[in-house]
């Protein structure tokens, strides 16, 4: 087996660079320099951590428009929408860097003349960090700078699609000035990334993609006593009640659905829009998709990229085709995009109507530019439709009416709860799935509890 990696750009197949694989000497190498560099980082200061974390992030922010391209040609997000990326970036780091001095404080307990009681925040050790291709840089944030803030050294392993963005985080934390070994990156294999996972230097291991790759990073972490983040898959729904704003439902859901041609985890993959407004939402919602640009996403003018690779493309053309044969209307005539090509990556946009839950596009994941839309009567129907799903990432409720939104979010079984908007992480909320879409918190200050664990301190005074 070739030890060499192609990155081949689904805008036009060209090959965008080419890396090596890490050797078992390397991959040993950068376990022994973690190791080595993780006592003096732990008895770094937090506010000496936070000022470095700062800088490497300046450095990247400084460079937004190379690394945004660099996105675009690595997997196909239209460059009008890649430098939004790396404000994401900056944002979470930023709120997580600034959160950590509270959020890694002692936590003092009641005041006794006889004892000093409190809990300390220890790092783990050595943090793996697993990130995927869709958002390479928002994805991998989430765990790389509270690992770093919480007093642990990091390995990144990235997609073999993006690793040259694992290389961006490196150069950026070089520049800043982070002690050798403290950060590093590594370009693996399957194997060799079970090995590293099975391996006792590595204390946690945060991982965002697919529902199979979680249960095959479960599967090696089995028995070995280390925390395991798994981020995955969603099949995202969104309850438009009749009281909704139908111009901002319309416009926010269309972008939810189609953004980064639907290769979100939180992308709205299911509409359920109450029967009251079921006629006009659905009238708007398509007329919107209907503008959108398919073509080479170094066109400013693009609003649609191609997916991945063919491969992804296909699963959701036949998903469409399936439900199609199955009774579902679609609502989108594919010649109006000249970029869809059967047999590519660029794949037209589709709303699908008439759709029920007996079809698969209603209940696997697409991950791709698809979106079912369907009616429902009432609230209690909304909710038991919505739950109905092996994934539990996001909803989102579009109404007027707050109360009512709690009310039902309440019920729904999902991680996060929106109203009025949907396919965004908040920094300073905690990012979390149920079922199938995984486990384990990132983010907001509950987000440094996986990635510390609690040390007593029980002094007795004499």
């Amino acid at each position: 087996m070739s030890n060499n990696i192609q990155i081949v750009s689904p805008v036009d197949g060209s090959i965008v660079a080419e890396r090596e694989l890490a050797s078992e000497a390397e991959i040993l190498s950068a376990l022994q320099a973690s190791n080595s560099a993780q006592t003096a980082w732990h008895q770094t200061s937090v506010q000496q951590r936070a000022a470095l974390c700062h800088k490497a992030i300046d450095i990247m922010r400084d460079n937004t428009a190379e690394l945004a391209e660099e996105i675009t040609r690595l997997m196909g997000r239209p460059i009008s929408q890649s430098p939004g990326e790396l404000r994401g970036l900056e944002q979470r780091a930023r709120y997580m860097i600034d959160i950590a001095e509270q959020a890694l404080g002692d936590i003092a307990i009641n005041e006794d003349e006889d004892f000093t009681r409190f809990i300390r925040h220890e790092p783990l050790g050595t943090v793996l960090v697993l990130a995927p291709w869709n958002y390479p840089y928002l994805t991998a944030v989430n765990s790389i700078i509270p690992a770093l803030m919480a007093g642990n050294t990091v390995i990144l392993k990235h997609s073999k699609q993006t690793l040259l963005c694992a290389e961006r985080f490196q150069q950026a934390f070089i520049q800043a000035g982070l002690p050798a070994g403290v950060f590093q990156y590594l370009h693996l294999d399957h194997k060799n990334t079970s090995k590293l996972i099975k391996n006792s230097s590595v204390k946690f291991v945060s991982f965002t993609g697919s529902v199979n790759g979680g249960k095959a990073i479960e599967l090696a972490a089995a028995g070995l006593f280390k925390g395991v983040a798994l981020e995955l898959g969603g099949k995202d729904p969104a309850y438009v009640m009749s009281d909704a704003d139908l111009e901002h439902s319309v416009e926010n859901l269309v972008d939810g659905a189609f953004f980064n041609s639907g290769q979100s985890c939180c992308g709205v993959e299911r509409i359920y829009v109450h029967a009251d407004i079921f006629e006009p939402f659905g009238e708007q919602f398509v007329d919107k998709v209907k503008h959108y640009r398919l073509g080479n996403p170094l066109d400013a003018d693009t609003t649609l990229g191609p997916m991945v690779n063919a491969k992804a493309a296909e699963f959701v053309r036949e998903q469409i085709n399936q439900a199609c044969s199955s009774g579902a209307k679609a609502c989108i005539d594919a010649e109006l995009f000249a970029a869809n090509q059967p047999g590519t990556n660029y794949l037209a946009p589709q709303v699908l109507v008439d759709v029920n839950h007996d079809m698969a596009v209603m209940k696997q994941e697409s991950f791709g530019p698809v979106v079912g839309i369907m009616k429902v009567n009432n609230n209690a129907q909304a909710i038991e439709l919505m739950n109905d799903s092996d994934y539990g990432l996001t909803a989102s409720i579009w109404t007027r009416d707050e109360t009512k939104a709690t009310e039902l979010g309440g019920q729904i079984q999902t991680g996060t709860v929106y109203m009025n908007r949907c396919d965004y992480l908040d920094p300073a909320l905690a990012w979390v799935g149920v079922k199938n879409s995984g486990r384990g918190c990132s983010l907001s200050a509950l987000g440094y509890q996986q990635l510390t664990r609690p040390k007593s301190f029980h002094l007795k005074n004499i």
